[in-house]
């Protein structure tokens, strides 16, 4: 498929529904920065390690493994930084845990939720941000040290990796590349017969002090619409659990109902079950292992998460102090020890849109006590906890993963 500006216009049309057929008010995604003509030259390497995806799993793989003298490259068919596809939106002490800070845009204490017969709001025990995403990129990009390539990949063989510029051959390998799962064994299961929900967003500029969410079946049957400030722009949208239920027609109308203009459209694909963290010798973060909290379709925090414990166990192959196997048998292991916090949230997911309205607002109701909050929102932290970005085995120079 074509990559340029009216082919993603294409699949963003194709995550939102296909309502509008025009593609003038499409532009979704910037424009694409990366080489083109006598600069696409062919890319013909080996590396120790080659991760393929410069979102935040595939940087927070590569953070990890500064300093270890592994030889890492780092492909994307992007510029690092140049394709948002998310809200950008993270507990603030993630940012503060990982020097990232200067990408904060706004900070909430706050979380109100909207329903057609309430409309509760929720104190915190920990804040919200929202971030612009080409600052977090480049910050986390920065705390690693690894060669980049812009590369569409292909496929693979083996330790292999087939792009559109060559073969690249490598001892370890990790997919950070999104829900496709390219580097995965069989055909990629698509839509809608896929554990998928989408989401769209529009970005006007604008102001707003709180972190909102609608859970009102008027916009979507089964999911939820949101908006987030971002200090100057509103990031306004409706995910769907029900990738067949379409989402542009619905953004629109939750836009207009805030008045607030439809303008710079951005549409993804949201995983909302875990896949497993490894396959055929290739290890797989964020998207591509379903690491995306369900219900709240939380995906950057876990992407970060999971990155960091993909990243420090290839770090101790690196230093020698265990061998490739025993680092995917490892790294599946604790990804498969959060399934249990993950089946609990996938279960509130198909719960909630079966609850009468009236029901809803008033269990939102009776939930809003601090005590109760405070425990709720302490165990949803702990499913992916800032704490776990300083973790460090006393007397060794490197960490290793431990399971929360």
């Amino acid at each position: 498929m074509s990559s340029g500006p009216q082919a993603r216009a294409l699949e963003c049309e194709r995550i939102c529904g296909g309502e509008d057929k025009g593609l003038n008010n499409m532009v979704l995604m910037p424009v694409r920065a990366t080489k083109r003509g006598d600069q696409r030259t062919p890319l013909q390497r080996d590396c120790d390690v080659l991760i393929c995806g410069a979102s935040f799993g595939g940087l927070a793989v590569a953070r990890e493994l500064a300093g270890s003298g592994a030889d890492v490259l780092v492909i994307d068919r992007y510029e690092i930084g140049e394709r948002q596809t998310s809200a950008c939106g993270i507990p603030t002490e993630w940012l503060r845990a990982l020097g990232l800070q200067e990408s904060l845009q706004q900070t909430f204490a706050e979380l109100v939720i909207h329903t057609p017969h309430a409309a509760v709001r929720y104190a915190l025990p920990w804040t919200f941000s929202t971030f612009d995403y080409r600052t977090m990129c480049a910050l986390l990009a920065d705390q690693g040290s690894f060669d980049f390539e812009t590369a569409t990949v292909h496929g693979r063989r083996e330790r292999t990796v087939h792009t559109d510029r060559g073969e690249i051959r490598a001892g370890a390998i990790v997919d950070a590349l999104g829900w496709r799962r390219v580097l995965g064994a069989g055909e990629t299961i698509q839509p809608p017969e896929a554990l998928l929900s989408r989401g769209l967003e529009v970005h006007p500029f604008g102001s707003g002090q709180d972190m909102e969410v609608w859970i009102d079946r008027s916009y979507v049957p089964a999911g939820y619409g949101w908006s987030f400030p971002a200090d100057g722009e509103l990031r306004i949208g409706v995910g769907s659990f029900d990738p067949r239920f379409h989402v542009r027609e619905p953004t629109v109308r939750l836009a207009r109902d805030l008045s607030a203009d439809t303008v710079r459209y951005q549409g993804n694909w949201i995983p909302h079950a875990l896949r497993d963290a490894t396959e055929d010798g290739v290890f797989f973060v964020g998207d591509s292992a379903g690491h995306c909290l369900p219900l709240t379709a939380e995906g950057i925090r876990t992407a970060l998460y999971f990155g960091l414990a993909c990243g420090r166990e290839l770090r101790a192959v690196v230093a020698g102090w265990q061998g490739h196997d025993r680092a995917l048998a490892r790294y599946h292991a604790f990804s498969a020890s959060h399934a249990l916090p993950f089946r609990w949230m996938l279960r509130a997911q198909r719960l909630i849109p079966r609850l009468a309205p009236r029901l809803l607002a008033g269990s939102l109701r009776a939930i809003d006590r601090k005590r109760f909050l405070d425990w709720a929102f302490g165990h949803y932290l702990a499913v992916a906890h800032p704490g776990f970005v300083g973790e460090r085995v006393p007397g060794r120079e490197i960490p290793i993963v431990t399971a929360s």
